[in-house]
């Protein structure tokens, strides 16, 4: 038997080495042919980016927008560190157990699903894993069938081979169907809940981790009775397990099923857009935006301008000061309103600026040393080469404060200094600050560009006007937090701070300047509103942060009546008053060592410590930078007697001028005076013009040149009458005038306002009724500073006029 045992041993041997070739041959075979059905069936993965809606976020991951893929499928990125490890263990423990110990194929658990099959003649679980659902779910075909459920198989294989466990679960994580285009355990998260998957509850956990096993017959928005059925069943298994604790559990199935219907994200939709744009093959987009702040003024901008005229629009951008990243976003008034263009991004377009340009023209002149904050300026009617630039609603104010000027916007003032800045280099400054100036083709900067005729962009506006909270340092607007800090030299940071100050002090419209303001941070502030009414502006910033405001049609008609102080700021107030504050928001910025402030003198415009107190006919306290003073400006025009310090002699005993040239010896002695500029004359007061009047000359002095003053005389009006219409007239008061004596051109001002401009001695007329009852001071003012007034009264109807009226 023993030798019988050896020798079947031997034959055994024998026959083991003579197969042990064709084993190893066959191995390689079938390897060979798993290779070669790999290459010639490789696996349907996904590229990166391929088949993958983008999802834009605000900063705290909530989303704002969501783009759907080419099939219209809504799904988010997600991975396994993203979800909420409640939902990971509710859909490991429910759905695959094994997943991170088998191959792809779950022998046993197939195995007990054939048996609970031919036992019941049914389906009681599935033998199904993670893997070969993922297979399902990228392959495509039915599995069904004996022969789907193979190929399920070997594709769940094949993944096993190529990809790992978490390749494989973010795979699952992220195509998971939940029922219509909803794929995606975040999207599905979102879309149900209003949440990120981050954040689910047990019981949420539970119901997402279900959802997918059939997705039409659970959706929670549609059959709410079976979705808390099959989510009670998860949690049951999860308290079998011991996975979760049976008071967790219990808490879990109390907890109603409660879903929103199927709702896409749209908010900051156009900032979205935009940003998908420039990244396509993004999956996931993160934004600077606040999801709270950007849905509350998304839902006040609708309700503050739904009462505007058809086809109006509007735009908001909120900035943050340090960090210049945005906060909220608001493109148009409501997106997708075909009626009011809601798919233009007036943030982006190029609009007239109005007025908003001003504050970096004085900064600008302050840096450049022509300027401090109480500047003599003169608001009047000026020739600036033909172009002749009027205010908003036609008032002059004659002297005014640079700071006044800037302030109340007035335009005269605004192109004077333009002019002495240099169009060309106010432009270029702003282009290298970010703000680039669309001209139209073939045209160069000139002076109507400070009073809105360029195109500029709301983005880059406030970019700019940030520059004032941030030491003259603007920069480019972020909306992503990756995307660089841009920041360029504007002004400097006493410049900035002086136009910070003058804006800041600015009351705001209806409210007294004492008012009480201490519960708010100070709002340095300036609107605009472009020619003919197009667009209406307000931009304004606190220390902590900046805010524009643009309103308008987008195709650029007009919108009657409607201009930023009126339609813009208050709403531009609102949102600063609303944003989040924190302690020393309401602080003052600190004053630069580069600024100062300093009395000075009017009309000779240098500091009271250098003026004698007979010229320093008004005190002002103005901020000044680098303790420059610079004079009041002379006169561009040399027919215009130049404001400053003149120099002459009069007689001890008479008081009368003395010329070089006289015919009696005279006891003289040296006399001065300090001139205004010749156009605020009318503006002056009695004594503040007598005081700066020249004393007659001495009738025995021969002429000296500094009396060739042109006068003129109104005629066609009585000094101090009342007028009236005559009985029965159905005309009104048309009344002609003119200005005797005058060679150029003369510009007619009725209490302050233009209301007409005449040539050399022509006459013009107008309505007086029109001014109203009461009474009225008209004034022609020439070109070379000669200018006279007439007072006059308008009755009421069926009051005669006085007697000698004509």
């Amino acid at each position: 038997m023993t030798r019988l045992a050896a020798g079947e041993r031997t034959g055994w041997r024998a026959a083991w080495r003579r197969l042990l070739p064709w084993l190893r041959w066959s191995a390689v075979a079938v390897l060979v042919a798993v290779l070669a059905l790999d290459l010639a069936f490789p696996p349907p993965l996904p590229r990166d980016g391929e088949g993958t809606a983008t999802v834009v976020t605000a900063r705290d991951g909530t989303p704002l927008r969501a783009f759907a893929d080419a099939h219209g499928i809504w799904r988010h990125p997600a991975t396994a560190d993203t979800v909420s490890p409640l939902y990971l263990e509710a859909l490991l423990n429910y759905e695959d157990r094994w997943f991170h110990r088998h191959p792809g194929v779950n022998p046993l658990a197939l195995a007990r699903a054939g048996w609970q099959w031919l036992r019941s003649g049914g389906i009681v679980s599935g033998g199904s894993t993670l893997s070969m659902q993922v297979a399902r779910i990228l392959d495509g075909h039915d599995t069904r069938s004996v022969g789907g459920k193979l190929r399920q198989m070997a594709r769940a294989l094949q993944l096993e081979a190529h990809l790992s466990k978490r390749q494989i679960l973010q795979l699952y994580l992220e195509r998971a169907p939940f029922g219509g285009t909803i794929e995606g355990v975040e999207a599905a998260s979102w879309a149900y809940l209003g949440k990120p998957s981050a954040r689910l509850s047990h019981a949420e956990a539970a119901l997402l981790a279900v959802l997918p096993q059939a997705p039409s017959r659970l959706r929670p928005d549609r059959h709410p009775d079976a979705a808390r059925a099959a989510r009670d069943k998860v949690l049951a298994r999860m308290r079998t397990l011991g996975v979760w604790t049976g008071a967790q559990v219990e808490d879990a199935l109390v907890e109603p099923v409660v879903a929103r219907s199927l709702r896409v994200p749209m908010h900051a939709a156009l900032l979205a857009r935009r940003l998908k744009q420039a990244d396509r093959r993004a999956a996931s987009i993160t934004t600077t935006i606040d999801a709270d702040l950007q849905r509350a003024l998304e839902e006040r901008v609708t309700a503050y301008f739904s009462a505007l005229p058809p086809r109006t629009s509007a735009a908001l951008l909120v900035v943050d000061n340090a960090t210049m990243q945005a906060r909220a976003y608001v493109g148009s008034v409501t997106f997708g309103d075909h009626e009011r263009q809601g798919h233009v991004d007036m943030v982006r377009a190029w609009r007239s600026p109005g007025s908003t340009l001003k504050p970096f023209l004085y900064g600008m002149a302050l840096d450049d040393g022509l300027i401090h904050s109480e500047s003599l300026l003169v608001d009047a009617p000026q020739d600036f080469g033909g172009y002749r630039p009027g205010n908003f609603g036609e008032t002059f104010n004659g002297p005014v404060s640079a700071a006044t000027a800037l302030r109340l916007s007035l335009n005269v003032p605004a192109v004077d200094l333009l002019e002495r800045v240099g169009p060309a280099r106010f432009a270029a400054r702003l282009d290298h600050a970010g703000v680039a100036l669309r001209f139209p083709r073939g045209a160069r900067p000139n002076l109507t560009l400070i009073l809105g005729g360029t195109g500029a962009r709301l983005e880059e506006l406030v970019g700019a006007f940030a520059a004032f909270q941030r030491g003259g340092l603007a920069a480019q607007v972020r909306y992503r937090p990756g995307q660089p800090l841009v920041e360029r030299r504007l002004l400097s940071p006493g410049a900035a701070w002086i136009v910070r100050e003058i804006l800041q002090s600015n009351p705001r419209p209806g409210h007294a300047t004492a008012f009480d303001t201490s519960a708010r941070p100070p709002v340095a502030w300036k609107t605009g509103t472009s020619y003919g009414f197009r667009d209406a502006w307000a931009v304004g910033g606190t220390r902590r942060h900046t805010v524009g405001v643009w309103v308008g049609r987008p195709d650029g008609t007009p919108l009657p009546g409607q201009y930023g102080a009126i339609t813009a700021l208050p709403l531009m107030f609102e949102v600063l008053d609303s944003l989040p504050r924190a302690p020393g928001d309401a602080d003052p910025l600190p004053r630069p060592g580069s600024v100062d402030q300093a009395e000075i003198c009017w009309p000779l415009g240098r500091t009271a410590a250098d003026t004698p107190p007979a010229l320093c006919q008004r005190r002002r306290e103005a901020w000044r930078l680098d303790a420059a003073t610079p004079p009041t400006f002379a006169e561009r025009d040399a027919r215009l007697w130049s404001a400053g310090r003149m120099q002459f002699e009069v007689d001890a005993v008479s008081g009368l001028r003395l010329s070089a040239d006289c015919a009696s010896p005279h006891q003289a002695r040296a006399a001065e005076i300090a001139r205004w500029p010749a156009l605020v004359s009318p503006w002056l007061a009695a004594g503040e013009r007598r005081a700066s009047s020249l004393p007659p000359l001495s009738p025995d002095c021969a002429a000296d040149g500094r009396d060739a003053v042109q006068s003129l005389r109104i005629e066609g009006i009585a000094d101090r009458s009342t007028i009236a219409a005559p009985p029965g007239s159905t005309r009104g008061l048309q009344l002609r005038a003119q200005a005797l004596g005058a060679t150029g051109p003369v510009q007619w001002l009725l209490d302050g306002r233009w209301i007409a401009q005449t040539e050399g001695t022509r006459s013009f007329e107008y309505d007086y009724a029109l001014a109203g009852p009461g009474t009225h001071v008209l004034t022609a003012l020439a070109d070379t500073g000669a200018w006279t007034q007439v007072r006059f009264g308008v009755a009421r109807t069926g009051v005669a006029a006085v007697p000698g009226t004509p």
